[in-house]
C-alpha cells in the first residue's frame, strides 16, 4: 500500500485486513479449542472440522481480489527481463488480461458447479450448514478477481523492479 493510493482503497484494505484477522482468530480459537478439548478432555467440539474447513474457503477466496490488487500474487519475471523495456508494459497488461480471461472461466465453472450443489441441497455432515452459498461465494470473489484484473489491464501500477521486487 502506498501513500498515492485513494482513500477508499486504504479504507477497504483495513476493513478487509480486520476481518481477515478476526476471521484467523477465530480458526485459532476454535483448533485450539478442539485440540485440548480432543487430547485432554477426549471430547472434541462436534464440527470443528467444517467450521474450519469453511473459514478457510472464505479466508481464501476473500483474499483473493485483495492479492491480485496488490500485486502480491507470485510471478515470474524471467520473461520481463529479456523483453526490451518498451515491451514490457504492453507485455504486463497482457498478462492482466489473461488473468482476467481465467478468473472469468472459473466463474462460470463455480458458478454451474453452485447450481448443482445447491440444486441437491448438500450440507456438511456434522453440522448440515448449507454449502450453496459458500460456493456462490467462491464465484463472486473469483470473478471480483476477473474484474480486479480487468482494471489492471488499464491502470497496470508500478514497474515490478521500481517496487523492489527483482
Amino acid at each position: 500500500m502506498t501513500p498515492s493510493e485513494p482513500v477508499w482503497e486504504r479504507r477497504a484494505d483495513a476493513m478487509l485486513g480486520i476481518a481477515a484477522s478476526i476471521l484467523l482468530f477465530g480458526l485459532m480459537t476454535i483448533t485450539f479449542a478442539d485440540v485440548v478439548a480432543r487430547y485432554l478432555l477426549n471430547r472434541p467440539i462436534r464440527g470443528a472440522f467444517e467450521l474450519t474447513e469453511l473459514g478457510l474457503l472464505v479466508l481464501i477466496f476473500a483474499g483473493l481480489p485483495l492479492v491480485s490488487h496488490a500485486d502480491e500474487h507470485v510471478t515470474m519475471d524471467f520473461i520481463d527481463r529479456i523483453l526490451p523495456q518498451r515491451m514490457v508494459d504492453p507485455w504486463i497488461r497482457f498478462m492482466h488480461a489473461v488473468c482476467a480471461a481465467l478468473m472469468f472461466f472459473l466463474t462460470w465453472q463455480i458458478w454451474i458447479k453452485a447450481g448443482t450443489i445447491s440444486g441437491y441441497g448438500d450440507t456438511t455432515d456434522v453440522l448440515r450448514i448449507v454449502l450453496g452459498p459458500f460456493i456462490y461465494f467462491m464465484a463472486a470473489m473469483t470473478a471480483l478477481t476477473g474484474v480486479v484484473h480487468v482494471f489492471k489491464i488499464f491502470t497496470p501500477g508500478a514497474p515490478r523492479l521500481q517496487q523492489g521486487i527483482t
